[in-house]
């Protein structure tokens, strides 16, 4: 009995003084809070006093709350009361304005696209047009985002856009009423291949499950009895539109993905909650390293109940959960709460952020930290680094060349003198952009003096440098020429090289200026490897079924995944 109270004494003390330790582990950190919030307040108040030049409060504030929050991740972010519509037209895909992409080119804001059917596109607004004013004011000396809050309005109001038209001496001014304008998710849908029904989905804003949900109702209605969901490109967005994408093709009361953080009270489990309209239909779904986030839930929960495969390059890697928290006058902060988890129970952020490197830099997991988890079916799986494709397909690394001519707008201006010599082309399945359309295109770059890639050749003079100093020129002259000659920037030669790289971005942006977005993404589909592998899987029923069943299947339960994500988690 003795030995009993002694036991239990022991164990009030132990938990008494881990009770006070606790509370003073917080006591001092709220100190610490409080301390530094003074120190920041009182420093603000004393450069406003006295600093010699006066200051824009503002901006001052914002760019040190931002500078804080680079050392945590690029998804938590300060939002101030007049960014807010951005973060509203982000989640609903709604805005009221024109209905145009518009960019910085040359020291002037222009339009970039137009979207279909929408205020900029019935007013005749076209891709390449310089704004110069709006209603009278003049932005030519202004930014993107100060032309776009010009731009933006209430629905039904009217503006006056004067543009200035390459290839025109007299400036247009073309009255445009605003509208509320929603931006719709589903890029490109059509039977393709007789039976395979394919969509481009974009992102995944308020009601977009509904889009995809109506479309493959749309698409089976034609006659598909085949899928294709492409998400290459998606970076994500409500992570509950995800679950209801999945339930398109997954049972009820599935469950889809979990989120674990600091607060418990947080942690959910989100289940598909409705009946799918067709969990049985041959699935293939496109990834790439643009598909991130909530595109990475819907593929890597169809991947983990083996629904469906996974075709392309691994995705991006982004496994963690933001929600916005609302602080005083209006502004907001979207901050990184959680970490999702996929059925099987991995977490595929690839980005550690926990631990940078002593330069402040992030790098990825390695693959040699990865853990192994397994589908439904047992197929091996792992966490740490995106989705891995069931498929993968190795796409041509992009020539420099290529980055240059779309970085520098040289396709883009060609495509707007294109569309000037050309008030049609042929429906995109006959359009065809000849070799002969690419040899005026080499003679249009030449005309403008065009360069890129000067990293390279300044490289060479640096290393050039050093091999003079240290000696080694007059030994390896003929080494270091044969090196030049491969790595200096050729035009003429690259041009013929990446040729029909190149003609690809080209056709692709020439047919966006007649048929859109749908138009550009239907024409990339004709040399698309991606798409061809995903044809041929759906086509082979073999090969989708050995791939979604391999013959060996593993017997771990998912009460051991779950076990190891919870591990891996704390």
């Amino acid at each position: 009995m003795k030995k009993i109270l002694l036991i239990v004494f022991s164990a009030i003390i132990t938990l008494s003084a881990y009770t006070q330790n606790t509370e003073s582990n917080a006591s001092d950190r709220y100190f610490e809070i409080n301390k530094n919030l003074d120190i920041l307040t009182t420093i603000l108040k004393e450069i406003d006093l006295f600093y010699v030049d006066s200051l824009e409060i503002d901006n001052v504030v914002n760019k040190t709350i931002n500078s804080m929050l680079t050392q945590l991740d690029p998804y938590t972010n300060y939002i101030s009361e007049k960014d807010m519509g951005d973060l509203e037209f982000m989640t609903t895909g709604e805005y009221a304005g024109i209905g145009s992409i518009i960019s910085y080119k040359d020291s002037n804001v222009v339009i970039n696209e137009p979207y279909e059917g929408l205020p900029a596109d019935k007013s005749g607004l076209k891709a390449g047009d310089i704004i110069l004013s709006i209603d009278n004011e003049d932005v030519r000396n202004s930014t993107v985002q100060e032309v776009s809050n010009l731009l933006k309005g209430n629905p039904g109001t009217a503006i006056e856009i004067t543009i200035k038209r390459p290839g025109e001496k007299k400036n247009r001014k073309i009255k445009v009423v605003r509208e509320k304008i929603t931006i719709h998710p589903i890029s490109y849908s059509a039977i393709v291949d007789n039976n395979i029904g394919y969509m481009h989905f974009g992102t995944f804003t308020e009601n977009g499950a509904q889009e995809v949900k109506n479309t493959v109702q749309n698409l089976k209605e034609k006659g598909a009895e085949l899928l294709i969901l492409d998400l290459r490109g998606n970076g994500g967005g409500i992570m509950e539109e995800a679950v209801r994408v999945v339930n398109i093709f997954v049972p009820k009361g599935q469950e889809v993905v979990s989120t674990k953080g600091k607060i418990k009270q947080w942690d959910r489990v989100l289940k598909t909650p409705e009946q799918p309209v067709d969990s049985v239909i041959p699935l293939v779904v496109l990834v790439d390293n643009g598909s991130a986030s909530a595109s990475e839930i819907v593929a890597g929960t169809l991947q983990d109940l083996d629904r469906a495969v996974i075709v392309g390059d691994r995705s991006f890697g982004k496994g963690l959960v933001q929600t916005v928290r609302e602080l005083p006058f209006g502004a907001s902060l979207k901050v990184t709460t959680a970490k999702y988890y996929t059925p099987s129970g991995r977490g595929i952020q690839a980005m550690d952020y926990t631990h940078r490197n002593p330069d402040g830099s992030v790098g990825r997991i390695p693959d040699s930290l990865t853990n192994v988890f397994y589908t439904k079916a047992g197929r091996e799986v792992r966490d740490g680094g995106g989705i891995t494709p069931d498929i993968n397909v190795e796409e041509s690394k992009p020539g420099t060349i290529s980055f240059y001519l779309l970085n520098e707008n040289v396709i883009f201006d060609y495509a707007t003198q294109w569309v000037q010599n050309h008030s049609t082309i042929s429906p995109i399945e006959d359009f065809n952009y000849t070799d002969e359309d690419y040899k005026q295109f080499k003679d249009y770059v030449k005309s403008i003096d065009f360069e890129y890639d000067r990293i390279s050749e300044k490289s060479l003079k640096s290393l050039e440098e050093v091999m003079e100093f240290e000696g080694y020129m007059k030994t390896a002259t003929e080494e270091f020429k044969a090196l030049e000659d491969k790595l200096v920037p050729n035009l003429e030669r690259d041009l013929e090289t990446f040729k029909d790289e190149i003609k690809g971005l080209i056709s692709s942006e020439i047919v966006k200026r007649y048929y859109y977005k749908a138009g550009a993404v239907q024409e990339s589909l004709k040399t698309d490897k991606t798409f061809d592998k995903a044809v041929e899987v759906l086509k082979n029923k073999e090969l989708y079924k050995q791939t979604l069943m391999p013959a060996a299947k593993n017997t771990q339960t998912a009460e051991e995944n779950n076990d190891k994500a919870t591990n891996q988690n704390s």
